[in-house]
């Protein structure tokens, strides 16, 4: 049991499963055409045959689409434990960063009646923290080499999601962070309502006066291939490691910053690789909807859409996780009768970053240097095979 359906579980008692844990985390097999269903040959194939006995009693099913009742409400004990009423209804839950997408997919944008125009599955929510997923969808199965899915109804009911993402992103950025020589010195100068990324943000904006040339290219000389942790998508390698060509001895805070500027614009190139795989796959993205820890850097906002060439909404209020599991209780408790309608009603404002034209063609260069990147760690991985046949 996931998390999701063991939380409702607890609140309920009843053993329902989440469609957004089964077909994104159990194999669970669902679509407009054939249905939903267990498939018996691949749980015989990995060797747990057993979970097929007994009308899958061991894994469920009672399936649920997310913002679907579960059980009776609280039960009683539920109730006393969170100071709530019995009874009260308990939706099917979903994964968090599902949670966020469906929260912050819908949003409008102040002043721009376009971009509110856009249906649903132009809309590319990206759930940026620790790791980042990015969550496209779609009315039909779309497959997309090196992405998770499609999953149906895994994220906005009656839609198909497709999953990418990367393993490593805020945390990438905290890493590359704190192993430079001068991050004690910087940290220690934190006063104490200042965060540090916003300060090298600012030392950038500096730099970037003193040398009298445009932020982005700061790093013209510095480049970084950001899979320290494998890449999920859209290469699916999990073997794959993370390069930084460009390395000199300057063990300066103003070289920290570059360091750091060299990885958020990795991390958007990523993005970009991502986003090229969902287009080639069917997928039509004409903006980006960013949420989670990440979002809150005007720089990593920015610079993904001068990547990127799209406008990048950042919703405004509510934590946008929080909103998708408000979502779901509304259609739950019969307040909305579709998660589509209570979007309509609760996702609320956000603001548009556009991209900056002036740095349009630097990034289409550094994009080739990111690409043949990840081409020389593969041909650097060839070359030493051989060797490592010898030894």
């Amino acid at each position: 049991m996931d998390l999701p359906d063991f939380l409702t579980f607890k609140a309920t008692g009843s053993l329902s499963r989440s469609m957004c844990s089964l077909v994104c985390k159990w194999g669970y097999q669902a679509s407009e055409e054939n249905g939903c269903y267990w498939d018996d040959s691949f749980w015989q194939s990995i060797g747990l045959q057993e979970l097929v006995s007994d009308a899958y009693a061991a894994i469920g099913t009672d399936v649920k689409t997310p913002g679907q009742p579960c059980g009776q409400g609280l039960t009683v004990t539920a109730a006393e434990q969170l100071g709530l009423v019995a009874e009260t209804a308990v939706a099917c839950s979903m994964i968090d960063a599902h949670a966020g997408g469906l929260g912050s997919i819908g949003c409008n944008v102040d002043g721009d009646p376009f971009l509110n125009s856009l249906p649903l599955r132009c809309r590319l929510p990206v759930i940026c923290g620790t790791s980042t997923c990015h969550m496209a969808i779609s009315e039909r199965s779309l497959f997309v080499p090196g992405v998770w899915g499609p999953y149906l109804s895994a994220m906005v009911p009656g839609f198909y999601t497709s999953e990418g993402g990367q393993s490593a992103a805020g945390k990438l950025l905290d890493h590359v962070i704190e192993t430079h020589p001068a991050y004690g010195e910087v940290r220690d100068a934190l006063q104490s309502t200042e965060y540090l990324q916003n300060v090298l943000n600012s030392n950038l904006e500096k730099l970037s006066n003193k040398k009298c040339i445009r932020l982005a290219a700061l790093t013209s000389n510095l480049h970084v291939w950001p899979d320290f942790y494998g890449n999920r998508s859209p290469l699916a390698d999990a073997s794959l490691q993370g390069m930084m060509c460009g390395l000199t001895l300057d063990r300066s805070a103003a070289n920290l910053a570059v360091s750091y500027l060299a990885t958020v614009q990795a991390l958007a190139y990523s993005t970009r690789f991502i986003v090229e795989a969902l287009t080639a796959g069917g997928h039509n993205i004409k903006l980006m909807v960013l949420s989670g820890g990440l979002s809150k850097n005007s720089l990593y906002c920015q610079t993904h859409a001068d990547v990127t060439g799209f406008p990048v909404v950042l919703p405004t209020g509510t934590d946008s996780m929080l909103l998708g599991g408000a979502l779901l209780a509304s259609v739950a408790t019969g307040d909305a009768n579709t998660c589509q309608e209570a979007m309509a009603r609760m996702a609320g404002n956000g603001k548009a970053l556009y991209p900056q034209e002036e740095d349009k063609s630097y990034h289409e260069k550094k994009y080739q240097v990111f690409k043949k990147m990840v081409e020389h760690q593969q041909a650097y991985r060839k070359i030493m095979a051989t060797e490592r046949d010898n030894i």
